[in-house]
């Protein structure tokens, strides 16, 4: 069994974790291609006072902090007070690698938009993202009277590249890396994962395939979703 991982990711790690599939006669090895990539958008500081951030990636987390960016969460000062709203346990967790806390995780960019109109319609929303982030949340928002605004802090390329080389099963983790993937390549004859249910709807506009999707958005879980299903 032959595995394309669309992200470069630790060779052993990965194996390691795969490796008890040979317990049951299937042996495994994985391959790995980028499909993107993404370089910081120098930005000019400015003040976040009164406004609610998004984050949706751990780029936009690592390029907001690169521009100099830094929320305030200092409870006593509630008019200067920036709740922070994510989506990806990832990008909570990079958050925290900058000491910083989060106000509400979600799953997905719809999910966010759902919870944002239901509990969060009085506040200012600034969403620290790529180029071509989706526009999920600037479609919705807006519409509820919410006010939202997009500050692109990084790009992204697609990198089309061209795979000769046959394969069982292909892992994706972005709706920009199936755009990427998919210019050149397709998916017949292939077991699909995907990382979650955004990644999830833009391959359903390629491929009747059934698509297995991480619940969680996490890596760990693809990797076990891929143990279990092949």
């Amino acid at each position: 069994m032959k595995i394309l991982f669309t992200k470069s990711l630790d060779k052993e790690k990965v194996s390691e974790k795969l490796g008890t599939l040979a317990l049951s006669g299937v042996e495994v090895s994985v391959d790995f291609v980028e499909v993107i990539n993404t370089e910081f958008i120098k930005t000019k500081t400015f003040g976040l006072k009164n406004n609610s951030l998004i984050f949706t990636s751990v780029n936009g987390v690592k390029a907001f902090f690169n521009n100099g960016f830094s929320p305030n969460e200092n409870f006593a000062e509630p008019k200067n007070y920036n709740k922070i709203y994510v989506v990806g346990s990832q990008t909570k967790k990079e958050l925290r690698q900058h000491n910083f806390g989060t106000f509400k995780l979600c799953k997905n960019a719809s999910e966010l938009s759902n919870f944002i109109t239901e509990n969060s319609v009085n506040e200012k929303f600034l969403h620290f993202c790529g180029d071509i982030a989706l526009d999920i949340l600037d479609e919705k928002l807006p519409l509820q009277n919410i006010s939202y605004k997009k500050i692109p802090v990084y790009k992204t390329e697609l990198l089309y590249p061209k795979i000769d080389e046959k394969y069982q099963a292909i892992v994706f983790f972005s709706p920009s890396g199936v755009r990427s993937f998919a210019k050149f390549n397709n998916l017949d004859g292939m077991q699909i994962f995907s990382i979650g249910k955004t990644t999830t709807s833009e391959l359903e506009k390629l491929t009747d395939n059934k698509i297995i999707t991480s619940s969680k958005n996490t890596l760990a879980d693809l990797l076990n979703l891929i143990k279990i299903s092949i």
